[in-house]
């Protein structure tokens, strides 16, 4: 449902955003351990796509968060793009996507370390055998 302003409504919700990220994140990981085998290289793509993730997982929820804040309750869709006014406006629209690439790099991050170990014990033997 659209108001006067042609914001949609509900507004979006902390719960929400950080729920469809989190899917995003598990989806994701399947698509990067694919993506890994077109490199020679796996353990080391899969290392920097860890640390990558865990970096934008930090800067992301933080900064996402703040937004968040600062925008007192008024959070916005991406498709309320054309609603935004003033120059404080697009902080609105930020916030919520801040917070879900932050929440998809954080699921995103376990999953590229796990791949990044299993790999690394199937290229190099397994440990229980002494390989």
């Amino acid at each position: 449902m659209r108001t006067e302003d042609a914001v949609i409504r509900p507004l979006l919700r902390i719960r929400d955003v950080a729920a469809r990220g989190a899917l995003y994140g598990l989806a994701a990981v399947p698509l990067f351990g694919v993506a890994s085998l077109f490199f020679g290289a796996r353990r080391t793509f899969l290392g920097v796509v860890g640390l990558f993730a865990a970096f934008t997982a930090v800067v992301g929820i933080l900064l996402g968060l703040f937004f968040w804040w600062t925008c007192g309750g008024d959070i916005r869709r991406c498709r309320d793009w054309h609603t935004v006014t003033g120059q404080a406006g697009p902080i609105t629209v930020a916030a919520p996507v801040l917070l879900r690439v932050g929440v998809l790099a954080l699921v995103l991050f376990p999953g590229a370390f796990c791949l990044h170990f299993l790999v690394d014990g199937a290229e190099y033997g397994s440990w229980l055998y002494g390989n």
